[in-house]
C-alpha cells in the first residue's frame, strides 16, 4: 500500500504510525547518528501490534504476565523508544528522545536491558533478540504449565530484520522453537530487502519463509504498511498451533528520497531530505512536536492494559497466601529458604564421607540436593548431558508432551542454548543452568557475554575444563578459555576443586540476581580436600588458606580446580624438607578481588614465594603473582602455554610438566 492509498484510507493509523517515523527522524538528526530506516518502515507494523494485540501496561512494566514485545533488529532503536514514549512510559521522556544516543541517556544507541524500562533485552547483536525469545517463550510454557492459565498465559512477540536471520545464531533458535511447538511465539520479519551493503541478494539467496516453515513453524504474510493485512496476519498467527513467522513486506525508510536503498538502512541527518519526507507525510508539526490528537490516541492504547493487568492481579491473588509468595519470589528471583540447608547438607556429608570424584559428578550431586528444593531451574545440556550430568532424576524433561519438564535437550546448539538461556531468565520466574564442553564457550561466547552485559544470573555448567579430558586431544582441551571467561566484566568463574567446593559456587550461582557464572569441571577424579565441616561458604571469599605452614613460611602455592590436589601434594614434600608451605584454594577470582584488602592481605601477605598452579594459561594469574604485595624475581607458574595433545590425562600433565615434582623444582629455583 502507498503513502497515498494509506493516508486516504486509514489516516487515523497513518497519523499514529507517522509520529513514531517523525520521532525517528528528529532523534537521529539531533543526535546526527542512528538508522532511521527500519522504524520508518516498520511503524505500521509497530502501531498495529501495539493498538490491537500487544498486552502491556506502562504503569506496571514488569508485570509478570504482560505480553513480550523483543525489537530484535536493534538498530531501529528509535522505533522502540518512540512506542515506549508515545504509550506512557514514564522513563521514556521527550527529553529522553532528543538526548537519544548522549551520553547518560537512557536512549542508548541499541536498546539496553536495564537502562529503560520496557526494553525487555539487549538487542545490539543481530540475531540475539530473536534467539532470547525463544527462551521467553519456553520460560513462558513451562510457567503456563506449573502455575496455570490464570496465572501465566501471554505471548512473545519479535520483530526481526534481514541481518538478524543471517546471523548464524537464529537457525539455532528456530530449530529450538520450531521442536518445541512455541506457539505463543510471532515473529515480525521486515522483509523489506536491504542490508547496510545494498539489497540483501548482494550476499544471500535463502527463501526465509521455506526455511521457517522447514524448521517447524507456520509462515504468513502480509503488506506490512496495509494495517489491515498486518492485524488479520497476527490473527492468524496466534491461532498457530507452532511458531509463528509473518513475513511483512516494507519500503525501508518509507517516503523519503532515501526510500528502498542502502543509504536508507543508516542515519538521515540532511535537512532537505527530512523537509521533503515530513512534506510526504503530510506532517506540518516542528520537531518533537506531536499534535494532541494523536497524543492522544497514543496515550489510550497505553492505557489499555491497565484492566488487563487489574484481572490478572485480581486472579493471583485468588491463590492461596503460600502459592502467591511462591510466584512472588520465583520472579522477585530471591533463593528457596531450604538452598542454605540443602547446600550445608551435601557439604556435611562430602566431609563425612570423602571420595575421589570429578567435579563434574559432584556437581550431579549437588543439582540432586538443589532441583527438588529450587523448583525454578531448568537444566539442559548441547547434546551433552552424560557428560555435563546436568539431568537430575527428578526433573522430567521438557517438550510439547510435557511442559511441566524441567531439563532440556538443546541438541548440539551451544550458542541457541546460552541465547534462549538468557531469555528465560530475563522472562523471569525460572532459573536457568545449561551444559556444554568448556572449550565450547567459544560457541556460546556471544551470549555469555551479554549475560554479564544484562546482569543476567545464568548458570553455564562448563566440563572437561582441561588438558585433563584426555585423548580427544587439543580442539577439545581448553586452555586459555578460563582467561577469556575471567577478562569479561560481571562474570563468576568457578573452578572448584571437590565436591564441598563445587557445593558453595552452586549456592552462590543460585543465590545471585546479577552475575552470571561459569562453572569449569573437570572430567577426571581428584581427591576430597577440605577435609573439615563449616557452614561457612568459604568460596564466597574467592580464596582461602586451606593448608598452613607449619613452620617459617617461606612459600605460598595457590591452584584452582584439579591443580589444588597437585599443590597438598607439593606442599607435603616440601614441608618434609623444611619449607615451610601454605596452600591458597583460589575458586574464584572474581569474588576474592572484590573482597576488602584485609582479607586479601591476610591470604597473600607479603614475603614467601608464589606459585600459581593451573591447567591453563597464565593470563590472568599475575595481579596474583606480581601483585598484591607480590614481587616478580619470587613469582612463578605451573600450566600451560601452548595448545595440548592428544593422550590420557596422567601423561598429559607430566609432558605438560604441570605436577608436584615440577613444582617443587620451581620453588626451589626461586628460594
Amino acid at each position: 500500500m502507498d503513502i497515498a492509498s494509506l493516508r486516504a484510507q486509514h489516516p487515523d493509523h497513518w497519523k499514529k504510525a507517522c509520529a513514531i517515523r517523525v520521532l525517528t527522524l528528529d532523534a537521529v538528526a539531533a543526535a546526527n547518528s542512528g538508522h532511521s530506516g527500519m522504524p520508518m518502515g516498520m511503524a505500521d507494523v509497530a502501531t498495529v501490534l501495539f493498538e490491537k494485540h500487544l498486552n502491556f501496561d506502562p504503569a506496571d512494566p514488569k508485570w509478570p504476565n504482560r505480553d513480550r514485545f523483543i525489537l530484535s533488529a536493534g538498530h531501529g532503536s528509535m522505533l522502540i523508544y518512540s512506542l515506549l514514549h508515545l504509550t506512557g512510559y514514564k522513563q521514556a521522556t521527550l527529553d529522553e528522545l532528543k538526548n537519544f544516543r548522549q551520553w547518560g541517556a537512557r536512549t542508548a544507541g541499541h536498546p539496553e536491558y536495564g537502562h529503560l524500562e520496557g526494553v525487555e533485552t539487549t538487542t545490539g547483536p543481530l540475531g540475539q533478540g530473536i534467539s532470547n525469545a525463544v527462551g521467553f517463550a519456553m520460560a513462558e510454557e513451562s510457567l503456563r504449565a506449573r502455575w496455570g492459565a490464570k496465572v501465566m498465559d501471554h505471548y512473545t512477540y519479535v520483530i526481526a530484520g534481514d541481518g538478524c536471520l543471517m546471523e548464524g545464531v537464529s537457525q539455532e533458535a528456530i530449530g529450538i522453537a520450531g521442536k518445541h511447538q512455541l506457539s505463543r511465539l510471532i515473529v515480525l520479519w521486515d522483509n523489506n530487502g536491504i542490508t547496510i551493503d545494498g539489497k540483501v541478494e548482494l550476499s544471500d539467496v535463502t527463501d526465509q519463509k521455506a526455511r521457517f516453515a522447514a524448521s517447524g513453524w507456520d509462515v504468513f504474510e502480509c503488506d506490512g504498511h496495509d494495517p489491515v493485512e498486518i492485524d488479520a496476519a497476527l490473527d492468524k498467527a496466534k491461532r498457530s498451533p507452532r511458531p509463528a513467522l509473518i513475513a511483512c513486506k516494507t519500503h525501508i525508510a518509507l517516503g523519503s528520497s532515501a526510500q528502498d536503498t542502502s543509504k536508507g538502512h543508516g542515519a538521515l541527518t540532511d535537512k532537505q531530505l527530512i523537509a521533503e519526507t515530513r512534506a510526504a507525510y503530510g506532517w506540518d508539526h516542528g520537531p518533537f512536536d506531536i499534535p494532541a490528537d494523536v497524543k492522544s490516541a497514543w496515550a489510550a492504547i497505553g492505557a489499555r492494559g491497565a484492566a488487563t493487568r487489574a484481572e490478572w492481579a485480581a486472579r493471583l491473588a485468588s491463590l492461596p497466601a503460600g502459592k502467591q509468595a511462591e510466584f512472588n519470589r520465583i520472579f522477585a528471583g530471591d533463593a528457596p529458604a531450604k538452598l542454605g540447608a540443602a547446600i550445608r547438607g551435601v557439604k556435611k556429608a562430602a566431609v563425612d564421607s570423602p571420595k575421589k570424584l570429578a567435579t563434574r559428578s559432584a556437581s550431579e550431586l549437588v543439582l540432586a540436593a538443589v532441583n527438588p528444593v529450587a523448583q525454578e531451574t531448568i537444566g539442559g545440556s548441547a547434546d551433552l548431558t552424560g557428560s555435563n550430568n546436568t539431568k537430575t532424576a527428578d526433573l522430567g524433561v521438557f517438550d510439547p508432551l510435557n511442559r511441566k519438564g524441567r531439563y532440556v535437550y538443546w541438541g548440539i546448539r551451544e550458542h541457541g542454548m546460552a541465547a534462549a538461556m538468557n531469555g528465560m531468565a530475563l522472562h523471569g520466574g525460572v532459573r536457568p543452568y545449561g551444559g556444554t564442553f568448556m572449550c565450547f564457550t567459544d560457541y556460546a561466547r556471544p551470549s555469555m557475554r551479554l549475560s554479564a552485559l544484562m546482569q543476567v544470573p545464568v548458570v553455564y555448567v562448563m566440563t572437561h575444563d582441561s588438558i585433563g579430558l584426555g585423548e580427544d586431544g587439543p580442539t577439545h582441551q581448553p586452555v586459555e578459555h578460563l582467561a577469556i571467561s575471567r577478562a569479561t566484566p560481571n562474570t563468576w568463574v568457578f573452578r572448584p576443586a571437590d565436591l564441598v567446593e563445587t557445593a558453595e559456587a552452586w549456592e552462590l550461582a543460585l543465590s545471585t540476581k546479577t552475575t552470571p557464572s561459569v562453572m569449569a569441571l573437570s572430567r577426571q577424579g581428584v581427591a576430597a580436600v577440605r577435609k573439615t565441616h563449616t557452614n561457612q561458604n568459604l568460596t564466597a571469599k574467592g580464596a582461602y588458606v586451606l593448608a598452613e605452614a607449619t613452620g617459617k613460611r617461606q612459600v605460598i602455592l595457590m591452584a584452582t580446580g584439579t591443580e589444588v590436589e597437585i599443590a597438598l601434594k607439593a606442599r607435603d614434600m616440601l614441608e618434609a624438607e623444611g619449607i615451610g608451605t601454605r596452600v591458597v584454594s583460589m575458586p574464584c577470582m572474581e569474588l576474592f578481588a572484590a573482597q576488602d584488602e584485609a582479607w586479601r592481605k591476610k591470604v597473600l601477605p607479603a614475603g614467601p614465594v608464589r606459585i600459581a598452579i593451573e591447567a591453563g594459561v597464565r593470563m590472568g594469574w599475575d595481579r596474583w603473582l606480581l601483585g598484591e604485595r607480590g614481587k616478580e624475581a619470587k613469582a612463578g607458574f605451573v600450566g600451560m602455554s601452548s595448545f595440548g595433545a592428544s593422550a590420557p590425562a596422567e601423561r598429559l600433565y607430566q609432558e605438560f610438566g604441570i605436577t608436584a615434582e615440577a613444582t617443587v623444582a620451581q620453588t626451589k629455583a626461586l628460594l
